[in-house]
């Protein structure tokens, strides 16, 4: 992955929570492809170093001189790393905010190829930051220029530190071993750490692939009269333009058992002919290594274009006696291509141990495994930074996810427990309704019964009597049969409704008409005089309010007629917008005084039926007054 291409990621709250599951899967399985950071031990150059200051704007810049104008497509920042104890390495001094020109011919003031600021967030990181240039970039030079500085670790001063820049033009640094200019170098450097040394090829890595077999580092010894000498047959004439040589793989023991530069030549020639005998050997590079500073894990050399066939590496002075050691030699073509790869090797060096096989010096492997090019390697290190980076904030996001599905279960796991609870309170609640309606409608169908077939019994029984004492002719005798008869028929009426009178609605649509008849037939020999106030309010009540208040109204009469003695009772209805009152006066001889609160139990049922409040006035024998009062609703819950 490319330098920003991780911003892309960003917006994570817009992935689905699959999305999220399978990008953290995706992340693990690139990662176990990619090669890892193994950092460099021992001696070696460490990079280029600015100026300290006290602040971190300042401007600081380096400028490469590339030998000829030349494509490139790509630019690789390489930091210095600090070993932190607590938190590991870390990249130290590394630009904050900086921009890279490509200077040409024709743009001499130098074209932008890219730049960066804060938001970029490209600290921490101790990974090569990979910055591809725009399609047809030209450079003869290229200038890196800082504005905003980090501190270094050891003392919080600002300052300019890099490891390495590499400039890509295809698979070849153009930028290795050129002319390097920079701003304002320490006044008396370090000796690890000076402008030359950001494009000595040296990495603060070793190169470790994440797959292929591990290889040891071919180490012998030539005879003591002999110069050693390799020769590689590439096969057939090739272009040449660069090499690399890998150093011997360093023991991994804590000291180190060996320096640095174990086995590498002091003084090696490499030529190349077209030739076997090399009659027309042509000098490709005249490595020196004078100090530590001079080697590292892969010694990188570039020359000018060579047509040849054979390849010669003579040891003009050795690492110590005659012994040398290398674990690869590689040599690429103009194209890129490592044309040695798995060729033989013809040398007079005897290896030291069989584990360290001439063969060794072109498999293509290392102690960590495959050697990758080194475009490539960087940028898989630069990846692989990016996807570490990333992972913790996808999976920080997928277990706030997974937070929220928790909470939301713990809500759902609320709510149907709620819901269940609701449920089974619903079912009691229903159950006890039910019952309260079986009540009900036990007490209505005691009530009914009891005031309407109640009434129409004693008004049969009343009307035998007086067909028994008649003395009267044969047509009131008749008369009166018909009137048992009419009240037979309504007593079966009244049992075949009693269970709900509403079916019967048709019976009470006239109510100060049926209330009229009943005081006629219930008290026929009782002065009686029956007074009604709005009645058009009357049509509001419900017709089981009205059945209600007519078997009142009967029960009233009944009560009068079998209990009171009276010879004159009066009765006024009065409905209202909101409320209806009956009043039933007499003039017998009252309520009885052990009758609790001076009302009849079927008065009170009656009343209880129609949610309204019953009072009587009047014990003893001064007669007895009846009020009831009914509100009018038009809604009600319970019906």
């Amino acid at each position: 992955m490319l330098a920003g291409q991780s911003e892309s990621d960003a917006s994570l709250l817009n992935e689905s929570l699959s999305e999220l599951e399978q990008r953290v899967v995706a992340i693990d399985e690139r990662l176990g492809q990619l090669a890892r950071f193994s950092m460099r031990s021992g001696m070696g150059s460490i990079g280029f170093r600015s100026q300290p200051h006290s602040e971190a704007n300042h401007t600081e810049w380096i400028q490469i001189d590339l030998p000829e104008e030349k494509v490139i497509d790509q630019i690789v920042l390489v930091p210095s790393i600090w070993q932190d104890a607590r938190a590991g390495f870390r990249a130290d001094g590394f630009p904050l905010e900086f921009r890279l020109l490509a200077k040409s011919a024709e743009n001499p003031a130098g074209k932008v190829v890219a730049s960066f600021g804060p938001a970029k967030n490209l600290l921490p990181r101790i990974a090569p930051l990979v910055i591809p240039c725009p399609p047809g970039t030209v450079a003869s030079e290229v200038v890196l220029e800082v504005t905003t500085l980090s501190p270094r670790a050891w003392d919080g001063k600002y300052l300019l530190q890099l490891s390495e820049i590499l400039i890509f033009n295809g698979e070849e640094n153009v930028a290795l071993r050129q002319k390097v200019t920079t701003s304002k170098s320490i006044a008396d450097p370090d000796p690890s750490r000076f402008k030359e040394a950001l494009v000595d090829g040296f990495l603060p890595f070793e190169m470790d692939a994440a797959f292929g077999e591990p290889s040891l580092a071919m180490v012998g010894k030539a005879g003591l009269e002999e110069t050693p000498q390799m020769v590689i047959d590439l096969g057939s004439i090739q272009i040449l333009s660069w090499l690399q040589l890998h150093r011997t793989d360093i023991s991994d023991s804590v000291p180190q058992a060996v320096p640095s530069d174990f086995g590498v030549p002091r003084r090696l020639l490499i030529e190349g002919a077209g030739q076997p005998d090399f009659s027309d050997a042509v000098l490709l590079v005249d490595y020196r290594n004078e100090n530590v500073y001079d080697t590292g894990p892969i010694i990188m050399r570039s020359f000018p274009e060579t047509r040849c066939r054979y390849v010669r590496l003579t040891v003009v002075e050795p690492y110590q006696d005659t012994l040398l050691g290398l674990a690869e030699i590689e040599l690429f073509s103009s194209e890129g291509e490592n044309v040695a790869i798995n060729l033989p090797v013809q040398t007079n060096i005897d290896v030291i141990s069989r584990n360290r096989s001439i063969s060794a010096l072109t498999d293509g492997r290392n102690i960590y495994g495959e050697i990758l090019p080194i475009r490539e390697w960087v940028s898989q290190l630069a990846e692989r930074h990016d996807l570490e980076v990333e992972k913790p904030l996808v999976v920080a996001e997928l277990g706030r996810r997974y937070s929220q599905q928790k909470a939301n279960l713990r809500r759902m796991s609320w709510l149907a427990a709620i819901l269940v609870a609701g449920i089974v309170v619903s079912i009691f609640l229903e159950r006890i309704v039910r019952m309260r309606q079986i009540s009900n409608i036990r007490k209505r169908l005691a009530a009914d019964l009891h005031d309407e077939l109640g009434a129409n019994l004693h008004t049969i029984g009343l009307l035998s009597d007086m067909a028994g004492d008649s003395r009267t002719t044969s047509e009131e005798l008749a008369t009166i049969h018909r009137r048992i008869r009419s009240e037979t028929e309504r007593s079966g009426m009244a049992v075949r409704h009693c269970a709900d009178v509403l079916v019967a609605g048709n019976l009470y649509t006239d109510l100060v008409a049926d209330m009229r008849r009943a005081s006629r037939r219930i008290i026929a020999k009782a002065s009686h005089n029956f007074s009604c106030e709005g009645e058009e309010f009357l049509a509001r009540l419900r017709p089981r309010a009205r059945a209600d208040l007519f078997l009142f109204y009967k029960e009233c009469l009944v009560n009068i007629s079998r209990h009171s003695g009276a010879t004159q009772y009066t009765t006024h209805l009065s409905a209202g917008p909101k409320e209806v009152c009956l009043t039933i006066k007499d003039n017998g001889q009252g309520v009885p005084i052990d009758v609790k609160d001076g009302i009849p139990p079927s008065l009170l049922r009656r009343a209880w039926l129609l949610r309204g409040k019953i009072s009587v006035e009047g014990q003893g024998s001064d007669g007895t007054s009846i009020n009831l009062k009914v509100k009018i609703w038009r809604w009600r819950l319970r019906k």
